[in-house]
């Protein structure tokens, strides 16, 4: 059998598989079995912000490799210290982090840890919203379609309209424990929070004794211009989620809060592998080249660069360009999914973000040669009548 049939006849069946073998990468590039490239404006949905195989990321994995792989918590270690220094500076009050990793498993922890430090059971969560596939982050979860099947769900959880301030006011009251939102919703369409919707949320929490948790999963580490997407607010959150690109690949997640988060005795959470030296070394290594290579300020200005061509672009279908740095969403006048399978023809990989919304999330290293490879493909297939088909 070859590689394709072995993964089908064991595969759990969860995913829709593309027939392409992927063997390699290399910055924002993806090599199949054949040696034939594709442009990666997926990024395994945000993972790879410094691209495939970053050399300072392998030598970092494969050094720590042969010294210590696991270790828990209960003990220190070197690289975790090291990496928690680090993290512990990234944001100006979030200077304490809980490892896990996931995304969903740090929105999770997030969510234990505001009902652990208010005492409150309710949490409000935005219409749109994407947190993760576990229970907790299910339930703060918008799109029925992922909730279908799994419930009844925690209780307590409840949503609002994005970017909504007066629905927003009425939400959240003495009894809630704190309010989850995404700066830029990706699943849900890629839609930006306004500012004064985020200060409002800053504002409306800190009136109602509630804790404010950003989502920064998939807009974190430079994707959106800035180190984290809630730094174009002027906000501080009391927990800041993120995972994916932390590591550089190696799976990683973590929470970062201030001290508004109370009451984290030992024992009232944990993570087997949360912390672990060879996750921590990989994510030491990757939040020290994204600081040398400026990853913010590559993905400010490729993103800049890259919604202009392509609101630029002739193309009739297109309803709306927006989003922020390198996270980009293309709203058409009709379902998506199969200008994404001629984009692949054309050996671009992108991802959809609902029926309607093209999702553009390349490594912040991809080159403007790059950039322009993918504006002139995605101008072909949206003014290919036969690419609709």
């Amino acid at each position: 059998m070859n590689i394709i049939e072995i993964e089908s006849k064991h595969t759990s069946g969860l995913y829709g598989k593309q027939p392409i073998i992927f063997v390699r990468g290399q910055g924002a590039s993806l090599f199949d079995i054949d040696g034939i490239e594709y442009i990666d404006c997926n990024s395994g949905h945000g993972v790879a912000n410094l691209g495939h195989a970053h050399p300072k990321v392998a030598a970092a994995i494969a050094d720590q490799a042969t010294k210590l792989i696991t270790l828990f918590e209960t003990f220190y270690n070197d690289q975790r210290a090291a990496l928690m220094d680090k993290m512990g500076n990234l944001v100006p009050g979030l200077d304490r982090v809980f490892f896990c990793n996931s995304g969903t498993e740090s929105n999770e922890a997030a969510i234990k840890f505001a009902r652990l430090s208010t005492g409150r059971s309710q949490i409000v969560a935005a219409m749109r919203g994407f947190h993760g596939r576990t229970l907790g982050a299910l339930s703060a979860t918008h799109n029925k379609k992922y909730r279908e099947g799994f419930e009844p769900l925690v209780p307590g959880f409840s949503h609002v309209p994005f970017n909504n301030i007066e629905a927003l006011e009425k939400a959240i009251t003495e009894e809630t424990a704190a309010f989850l939102v995404e700066v830029v919703q990706g699943e849900g369409g890629v839609y930006p929070a306004d500012v004064a919707y985020m200060q409002a949320a800053r504002r409306i929490c800190d009136e109602k004794g509630a804790l404010l948790i950003v989502d920064e999963v998939q807009s974190g580490f430079g994707r959106t211009g800035k180190l984290f997407a809630v730094q174009h607010t002027g906000v501080q959150p009391d927990m800041l989620c993120c995972a994916k690109s932390l590591a550089g690949g190696v799976p990683m997640g973590a929470v970062l809060f201030a001290p508004t988060v109370k009451n984290l005795a030992p024992g009232a959470h944990g993570s087997t592998f949360g912390g672990n030296p060879l996750s921590c070394a990989a994510a030491v290594a990757a939040l020290t080249a994204m600081e040398e290579e400026d990853l913010p300020g590559q993905a400010a200005a490729k993103g800049e660069y890259l919604m202009k061509k392509l609101r630029e672009l002739d193309a009739p279908l297109i309803r709306e360009v927006r989003g922020l740095g390198l996270m980009i969403g293309i709203e058409l006048k009709q379902k998506v999914m199969p200008y994404i399978r001629a984009l692949q023809d054309k050996k671009i990989l992108a991802l959809n973000a609902g029926l309607t919304t093209i999702r553009l999330l390349p490594p912040l290293v991809i080159t403007y040669e790059q950039l322009d490879r993918v504006v002139e493909a995605i101008g072909e297939v949206l003014n290919n009548d036969s690419a609709a088909e």
